[in-house]
């Protein structure tokens, strides 16, 4: 049995589920169970993969568990985008058919969540409103150049939006231009992976505040947690960072967090005040300058901004206060209007990460497959990744897991300390180079 020493440990601050109605988390495990397939990490992936085997073999039962209750993990602590393009771009147009397979992809995971949202009426703040890559420098407007003509390769639609259009749309002159893009999907992801997690299918039985402390590749998986032992056919583990603990991808991994600050909703003064459109998410066209906004349908404004490497992958309660004031300053440079309105809360989600962003997807041994690594899209890539390695794990034909495949296998990337301190520079770099758009 392989012991699983370091546990999730996300702190309580998550803006997202402070203003959810309150919600019961399904019982923990308690006692030894047997089951078909057991799926670990309620995750985006963990629970596409979960409904998805519930889908393909619906006499199977599958066992999902978490460390967590659902959405208090990195799932439930994005900036609430489902992205449906090629995140950001070279503009290399050599890697056409590379953005094409990640557009199918993507798609994928959209229609699948949509279908499900509608299907059992999941009060989400599901909104098509689409995306807007926003520059306020000519970093950042650079940037979009590359991006127009990636849009136009493809034959992908897009609205060019001067600084006119951009305060019209967002109440604000910050942004000098923009590209926009229709099929990004909106939401709040919190109440998007508890409404998820709450509608599974009757052959799923979910366990929260779960952690597998211990687990066993053989012809059977054994797996045990704090008051509890699972046995199954077949696992599927979808614990993202915490993937070497299970035997898995060793060397290749690394961890960043990733900050944001949401507003309390705004008055009707405040609105008036702010004018634009109700309903609006921006990235920044240079990736690690300025920051991503959204604009939610109760009336509060989110800022996700500033990394931070965290190998030990736990919350810190001291770089959330310094990192406050960082999006203070931000938000004021962008909303001077609105000076007066404090953050209800700033807390901080896990990223996996790898050196050439592959994901680390595919199965292991008969019996053990993956669904780990989304690299900061965690919506799209994880619900993706789920549904595939279920169907690939059901002996299902599905022509997109070619797709998934040819995205490859993450990379070896440097030992400690010298990881920690190239990542460290990194991050240093490109905030200095993206200065200019702040």
């Amino acid at each position: 049995m392989r012991s699983i020493r370091r546990l999730p440990a996300d702190d309580q601050t998550n803006g997202w589920l402070k203003h959810l109605p309150p919600r019961q988390p399904r019982p923990s495990l308690e006692g030894a169970v047997t089951a078909d397939w057991l799926v670990v990490g309620a995750g985006y992936a963990g629970l596409a993969a979960a409904r998805r085997l519930a889908e393909n073999r619906p006499t199977d039962h599958i066992i999902l568990v978490d460390a967590r209750a659902v959405g208090d993990g990195a799932s439930g602590r994005n900036s609430g985008f489902a992205i449906d393009l090629p995140h950001h771009t070279s503009g290399d147009l050599q890697h056409l058919d590379t953005a094409r397979r990640a557009i199918r992809l993507n798609r994928l995971s959209i229609a699948y969540l949509e279908d499900i949202v509608k299907t059992y009426g999941i009060d989400c703040q599901w909104s098509r409103r689409g995306q807007i890559m926003a520059a306020s420098a000519p970093l950042g407007a650079r940037h979009l150049t590359h991006f127009k003509s990636m849009l136009e390769a493809l034959e992908e639609p897009y609205d060019y939006l001067n600084q006119d259009k951009l305060a019209a749309t967002l109440g604000t002159r910050f942004y000098s231009s923009a590209i926009r893009t229709p099929h990004t999907v909106l939401m709040q992801p919190a109440a998007l992976v508890r409404g998820l997690a709450d509608t599974l299918p009757p052959n799923v039985t979910l366990y929260e505040n779960s952690p597998v402390t211990k687990i066993g590749y053989g012809d059977r998986i054994t797996a045990a947690t704090p008051n509890g032992a699972i046995q199954a056919r077949k696992v599927v583990l979808c614990v993202d960072g915490f993937a070497p603990q299970f035997g898995l991808y060793r060397g290749r991994l690394f961890g960043l967090r990733i900050f944001a600050s949401i507003t309390r909703p705004l008055s009707a003064d405040e609105r008036r005040a702010l004018g634009g459109e109700e309903d609006w998410g921006v990235l920044p066209a240079a990736r690690f300058g300025g920051g991503t906004l959204r604009y939610t349908q109760d009336h509060r404004l989110l800022l996700r901004s500033s990394y931070a490497y965290r190998p030990s992958m736990v919350a810190d309660a001291a770089t959330n206060s310094k990192v406050a004031l960082i999006h203070r300053r931000k938000f004021d440079e962008r909303f001077p209007m609105l000076g007066d309105v404090p953050f209800e809360a700033t807390w901080s989600g896990f990223l996996c990460m790898s050196k050439n962003a592959a994901p680390g997807f595919g199965r292991h041994a008969p019996n053990v497959f993956s669904a780990i690594c989304q690299n900061g899209v965690g919506v799209t890539k994880g619900t993706q990744s789920g549904i595939l390695i279920a169907d690939m794990a059901c002996g299902i034909d599905n022509p997109l897991i070619a797709d998934m495949e040819a995205l490859g296998q993450p990379n070896r990337v440097p030992p400690e300390p010298f990881l920690g301190l190239g990542i460290k520079a990194n991050l240093l770099w490109q905030g200095w180079r993206s200065r200019s758009e702040r």
